[in-house]
């Protein structure tokens, strides 16, 4: 019987062959929004938590596509009600409005809204409802230049998610409309869900489960199916819990009208399912980052697409979700592909495999459409050549395939596919990878590319995107990307980037001005092609044995520092990611300092500030510690401990800094995961889940540290004082004695120990602040006295 329905459905699939996604599928999905008067009192809920005492001069309503031309959009204009002015606020949904509500805040009133961590929101520049800015005669229509606005990545939710509640969650939520996203993931709870149908319907026992689910910070790999029972298990507290969670996420997103984006089977499926169903098709996956193979958390299990088992287990997920949440909008993720190669390149194969995918979604839902990450097109770009690509995105019918082009400000799949050959794809920014600090962005790309994309020959792109690792990072960035689902020709980036400062700060400050003209062009520039993956030393120092690099003392006959730098790195590899001048960030820190006295009570300025001083010391560490390895080499006993006391001073330093920031503090990290346990036993496995993500990451043995260690570092008041500081110390002191004694680094000695260091503190019970201490600009000067005079290109 099943192998019949597929056949049959491989047989639909194939022969099937709509339209692109246009605004008349957009249309049909819209019939999934509740009705126009939910939206609006969602909207107004919005308006009322952002500016409660401005909510009266404001009139809200929502209109219909035909209203803007076919398109969605918002219009914005004023009018005057019993002799005082309202700003009126038209919108085609509960997001338009909303985007129309920032627009003008920010247009008119220079406002500005970004994450509470990012130095929160400027409203004081927002005038008194009597006084709010006049609209121009005849107001202000925007549409939308392509109908979606994405957001997520599938690891956010561990990255920066794990240890939300409902309020926090909220909070994004109207973040969300604020920025115009209308096609958000919603991946809460999805451990529930699949509880539910493990045990009720194939016959799966909680311990067997209790292996297949990953820990509360590990549930993005989990259910990519690249580790099972790492950081588990989970408490059935937790999973009741997280359903009642996403069972509000998901009624706030669709109450402002967006398209939440539900999970779908990918076949990764729980050991288990192998001794059940002994004559399923289920092939262990190899290895993914363990340190020596251990199968307590290596190699998953996946059932392959075409085994008639998967549409049942497809069917029954999707199935239990509609069951659960009441109804389904029928955009499913699924990344079956995700560093999981097929087992053959063969295209009529992959057609096949993903057909079978895609048929378990329609099966359930014969409106599904299935979106897909494209990270498999960059990461895995050997295998998918465009014979493989056009077998995987053809042989779903055209417009029911959404391609998310993931590092298209990179690494632009779009270009080199002719538009994904005719598929539907989002124009995606990923940016951020494990949530890491770093002042880091390509703002001339992000202006221009999703328009040079959209504009281009035969182009299929239906929306923007962003698809970070980990979100309170980087405001100015994303806030360029949201803005560009609402504009059809490039943004003149001086003036943004001046209009941006100006609504940051809530005044023109020069000093402050010149400053981000600097970043925009140097740090926020950056052309290289490489991902920024955070590796600056201190954060993820180097498992580096010293004595190894002798073999480069034929390099240090040349004359000159730069050069002798240069070929020690080559030497080795480079440590930290350096693609602008040093000098040239040094500047603006100086032009940033100097706005000081305008700026003192910004909250926004203070966390920039810190941002980038902490940005100056992290390079600057770095060149110290390829210093002091150079002094290591040359067998200069006196260079290298001057070297050494300066790197130790560096993280001494940077944690002073950190502290007096609200934004870079590991307190309200260790402390959100431990509230959400409800007896002592989960509050310890969180908290060790929170501290293992941002150190250890993954296994190690005594002397093999995980191979994904400092992966999601964090530049954080806390880490640096029991984390970074400890173990860099360790090192160094090492390195001294090794060379005063003339005798080799102690690598096993080194690595046992630091490994021991991070596995002690990823079993620690200390409290950390929660709160800043101590005066962020009066540091940062200090600092920059301190230090002016080392850094140097």
């Amino acid at each position: 019987m099943a192998l019949g329905i597929l056949a049959a459905l491989l047989c639909l699939l194939a022969g099937a062959r709509a339209s692109p996604i246009d605004e008349d599928a957009w249309r049909e999905l819209r019939s999934t929004m509740p009705p126009a008067r939910d939206q609006l009192r969602a909207a107004a809920s919005v308006l009322r938590r952002l500016i409660p005492g401005h909510v009266s001069a404001f009139q809200l309503q929502i209109i219909t596509l035909e209203d803007c031309g076919g398109k969605s959009c918002f219009q914005l204009s004023s009018l005057m009600d019993e002799g005082s002015r309202k700003i009126s606020i038209h919108g085609t949904s509960g997001v338009e409005l909303c985007a129309g509500l920032y627009w003008y805040l920010k247009n008119w009133c220079g406002a500005h809204i970004s994450w509470d961590l990012t130095g929160g929101s400027q409203l004081d520049t927002i005038p008194e409802p009597q006084a709010l800015p006049a609209l121009p005669p005849g107001g202000v229509k925007i549409q939308r230049s392509v109908p979606w606005s994405y957001y997520q990545n599938v690891v956010t939710s561990s990255y920066s998610y794990a240890w939300w509640n409902w309020k926090r969650w909220r909070k994004e939520i109207d973040w969300m409309a604020l920025q115009g996203i209308n096609l958000p993931l919603a991946f809460t709870g999805q451990e529930t869900i699949w509880q539910k149908v493990f045990e009720s319907k194939f016959n799966m026992t909680k311990h067997e489960l209790d292996d297949y689910f990953g820990g509360p910070s590990f549930l993005a790999w989990a259910r990519m199916g690249n580790l099972h029972g790492w950081g588990g298990p989970l408490p059935e507290k937790w999973l009741e819990l997280q359903l009642i969670l996403q069972k509000k996420i998901l009624h706030h997103m669709r109450s402002l009208g967006m398209i939440a984006v539900l999970p779908a089977f990918s076949g990764n499926v729980p050991r288990a399912l192998k001794i059940l169903y002994p004559s399923a098709n289920i092939t262990r996956l190899p290895d993914w980052n363990t340190v020596d193979g251990n199968p307590q958390w290596c190699c998953t299990y996946l059932l392959q697409p075409m085994d008639p088992l998967f549409i049942q287990i497809g069917k029954a997920f999707i199935e239990q979700q509609v069951k659960e949440y009441g109804s389904t909008q029928h955009v499913y993720n699924c990344d079956t592909f995700n560093e999981n190669l097929p087992p053959t390149d063969d295209p009529s194969y992959i057609s096949a495999l993903a057909a079978s995918v895609y048929g378990a979604m329609i099966v359930a839902d014969k409106q599904a459409i299935w979106l897909m990450q494209g990270w498999l097109f960059s990461s895995d770009a050997q295998f998918w050549k465009p014979p493989q690509m056009k077998a995987l995105l053809h042989a779903v019918p055209f417009g029911k395939m959404i391609v998310l082009d993931l590092f298209a400000e990179v690494r632009p799949i779009w270009s080199k596919s002719s538009h994904f050959y005719g598929v539907p794809y989002i124009w995606c920014m990923l940016h951020n990878f494990g949530g890491n600090h770093e002042m880091y962005g390509r703002l001339d790309v992000v202006s221009s590319g999703p328009v040079d994309a959209k504009t281009s020959a035969n182009s299929t792109m239906i929306g923007v995107g962003m698809c970070m690792e980990g979100i309170e990072q980087n405001p100015v960035v994303y806030e360029l990307m949201a803005e560009m689902a609402f504009r059809s020709t490039r943004n003149a980036l001086k003036d943004w980037v001046d209009d941006y400062s100006t609504r940051r700060y809530g005044k023109a400050v020069p000093e402050a001005l010149e400053a981000w003209q600097i970043l925009s062009h140097t740090l926020y520039n950056c052309s290289d092609g490489l991902q920024d993956h955070n590796t600056d030393v201190i954060v993820k120092f180097p498992d580096l044995n010293a004595s190894s690099l002798t073999t480069l003392s034929r390099y240090l006959a040349e004359e000159g520092g730069t050069q002798t730098r240069r070929l020690l790195t080559e030497g080795l590899t480079s440590f930290g990611h350096l693609w602008y001048r040093p000098t040239e960030a040094k500047v603006a820190l100086s032009y940033m300092l100097n706005a000081s006295s305008s700026l003192s009570n910004v909250a926004t300025y203070r966390y920039d500030l810190v941002d980038l001083t902490r940005q100056v010391l992290m390079k600057l560490a770095n060149q110290i510690h390829l210093q002091a390895l150079v002094s290591f080499v040359k067998g200069d006993l006196e260079e290298l401990t001057k070297n050494c006391d300066i790197l130790i001073g560096i993280i001494k330093d940077s944690e002073l800094l950190l502290r007096s920031n609200n934004g870079f503090l590991l307190g309200p990290w260790l402390e959100s995961a431990k509230k959400l346990g409800t007896n002592s036993d989960e509050t310890n496995l969180y908290e060790w889940n929170a501290r293992t993500q941002v150190t250890m990451w993954f296994d190690n043995t005594r002397t093999l540290p995980s191979a994904l260690h400092d992966y999601a570092n964090k530049m954080w008041s806390g880490l640096f004082e029991d984390y970074y500081l400890p173990r860099a110390s360790l090192y160094t002191k090492l390195l001294v004695k090794a060379l005063h004694d003339k005798e080799p680094f102690p690598y096993d000695s080194w690595r046992s120990s630091w490994i021991l260091l991070t596995n002690t503190f990823q079993n620690g019970t200390k409290n950390y602040p929660l709160e800043a201490a101590g005066d962020s600009i009066e540091i940062a000067k200090s600092l920059f006295s301190k230090y002016d005079s080392l850094v140097h290109d």
